[in-house]
């Protein structure tokens, strides 16, 4: 009795043991899934969602296109003169306001001529009164002449009339002399235009007394009329005369007017490194005026064919040129070779093929492998 005692009790220690080794096998288990179960989620959880950046884009164009620089100008007059007084006077008459057309030769101003006159006809009357003395010595020389060859007069009196024949051809080339002078003081009392043009500004008026050398009026000559500007040292060696020039106005938005270049000067400003330049520009009508500013585009080339850009694709690192080319969803940087601008286009030398797709919003925030979204 007692050994079967002893027997279940034994039977029941091995099953409790075995349970209990169960039962912690199973809750390891269900722990281990629970760990499990929370790990996974937690790495699930901070995979982050791949960003997408929004860009529009533009097909790379290829297209013939005439190289050019644009830059700003100034009108000037082809030619300006101030015109001055030559002689002393009063001024009697100003024939000319500002405004007025003026030919070569057209009479501007006329001075008080009386008293240049008068020394005219005082420097005639002298020459005659010269011409006459001449004549009486010429004809007292040839009869002491003929009387010392018969020695009929002393070498003493012969050497005197010689004498007295040249003293008289001295005063008279100096009567002629004075008279010249007199006539053109006189002629010098009408003032006449040197070109053709019109009277920018009067300097005096009717009434003045005016000196030799005081400025009268301010002439300029706007047919044709010079388009004064500058270009960049790198375009220099593109220029050529005869090269053509467009260029537009404020006063005429809808006007495109032409010219042709016509002076390169020889050294550039230091300050900066530009090269002063200059077009003649045909302006019978009279519409352009000096002073007017001009946006003007000067054409260094024939046309040629060339793969083209909006500036706004183009990016700048250090030495480095790139765009970012959409290939797919993805952003692919491209570097490349930029070269002339066209307005609010570069002309890409190397780098890019027609038809490829560069992005031209939203390029700054992009690298390499990014996924985009092309904005409509």
């Amino acid at each position: 009795m007692s050994r079967q005692h002893s027997r279940s009790g034994q039977c029941n220690y091995i099953f409790m043991s075995k349970f209990r080794t169960a039962y912690v096998s199973i809750s390891f288990f269900l722990l281990a899934c629970i760990v499990m179960s929370s790990g996974c989620g937690k790495n699930e959880a901070k995979v982050p969602e791949e960003r997408v950046m929004n860009v529009k884009v533009w097909a790379v164009e290829q297209k013939s296109l005439r190289p050019f620089v644009e830059t700003i100008g100034t009108l000037k007059p082809y030619e300006e003169v101030i015109v001055s007084s030559e002689v002393d006077g009063i001024v009697k008459n100003l024939r000319v306001n500002e405004g007025s057309p003026v030919s070569r030769g057209t009479v501007l101003v006329e001075l008080n001529e009386t008293n240049y006159r008068h020394e005219m006809n005082r420097d005639d009357a002298v020459l005659r009164q010269a011409e006459a003395s001449l004549a009486n010595a010429k004809l007292e020389y040839e009869r002491k002449a003929a009387l010392y060859k018969e020695e009929l007069v002393t070498k003493q009196q012969f050497d005197d009339i010689s004498a007295r024949l040249a003293l008289t051809a001295g005063e008279l080339d100096r009567a002629r002399a004075n008279l010249s002078l007199a006539k053109e003081k006189l002629t010098k009392t009408k003032i006449y235009s040197p070109l053709q043009g019109i009277v920018r500004e009067k300097k005096v008026t009717t009434g003045d007394y005016v000196r030799n050398g005081s400025q009268l009026l301010w002439i300029v000559k706007s047919d044709p009329i010079k388009l004064s500007f500058t270009v960049p040292e790198k375009e220099v060696g593109k220029l050529k005369a005869g090269q053509d020039v467009m260029f537009k106005v404020d006063s005429f938005p809808d006007t495109e007017f032409k010219g042709l270049l016509s002076t390169i000067y020889p050294s550039l400003e230091e300050k900066t490194r530009t090269l002063q330049v200059e077009a003649l520009v045909p302006n019978h009508d009279a519409k352009l005026k000096p002073g007017l500013f001009a946006k003007v585009t000067l054409y260094t080339g024939q046309s040629k064919d060339i793969v083209i850009v909006p500036i706004t694709a183009v990016l700048y690192e250090d030495s480095r040129v790139k765009v970012f080319v959409a290939e797919g969803d993805r952003a692919k940087e491209r570097p490349v070779k930029i070269g002339s601008k066209y307005g609010e286009y570069l002309e890409i030398l190397e780098g890019l093929q027609k038809s490829e797709i560069v992005v031209v919003v939203g390029q700054n925030n992009l690298a390499e492998g990014v996924k985009i979204n092309v904005a409509r």
